[in-house]
């Protein structure tokens, strides 16, 4: 049971996918909010719970067989785990307000929309529901709330703030959405690889996945 190395702080939406991808590739291994779709070992439930209960959270058993973790739930998080993994690096991945909002509310909002308007049969994926919409933006994607666009923005950008005041210098990078290998590899003491930089999970992607569902 590996302990985290890498955490990352950036709000969903914001290169995350292929933040995963790229730390895949520099030998991690990557939990992201499709990890929960992928690996059948990881309880949503753990994680609303700990979303609910930090104090008990058992955060080696949540993070069991991975050495980074990027993207919502671990965003909502990030204070926790470095507490808790006092050594790990902290990437924060971030792009304009105005572009991460409108992102959000053309992929995750609209996914947990139907999510909670139609009726789930499968039990994995109730829970899966729960748990997403909790740690999303606390909650806020699927609220009326959301649709305060202004509100919305000013909230992001208090997000980065703070994990820039909270996280120490030596132990933070700030990438902005779109960014290649240098100063991530440079970060974390790793050759830049001979490839392309990922670039997956497009607001096109999610558009193209929603409408096949």
């Amino acid at each position: 049971m590996a302990p985290l190395e890498i955490i990352g702080a950036g709000y969903g939406r914001t290169g995350t996918d292929s933040l995963r991808r790229a730390l895949d590739m520099l030998g991690y291994k990557t939990h992201h909010m499709k990890s929960f779709q992928e690996d059948p070992t990881i309880d949503p439930d753990d994680f609303y719970n700990a979303y609910h209960d930090r104090a008990h959270a058992n955060w080696d058993k949540m993070y069991a067989n991975y050495t980074a973790a990027v993207d919502w739930p671990t965003a909502a998080y990030y204070k926790d785990l470095l507490a808790y993994y006092p050594t790990a690096k902290v990437i924060l991945t971030v792009r304009s307000a105005e572009s991460w909002y409108a992102s959000v509310k053309n992929t995750i909002r609209k996914y947990q929309l139907r999510s909670l308007a139609l009726p789930e049969k499968d039990e994995r994926r109730q829970r899966m529901i729960r748990m997403t919409v909790a740690t999303c933006l606390d909650g806020l994607m699927a609220d009326d709330a959301f649709e305060d666009q202004e509100a919305m923005q000013r909230l992001f950008l208090e997000h980065i703030e703070q994990v820039k005041r909270i996280v120490p210098g030596d132990q933070l990078l700030v990438m902005q959405l779109g960014e290649g290998w240098e100063r991530l590899c440079e970060f974390l003491g790793k050759s830049v690889p001979d490839v392309p930089y990922p670039h997956v999970n497009s607001t096109v992607d999610h558009l193209k996945r929603f409408e096949q569902k």
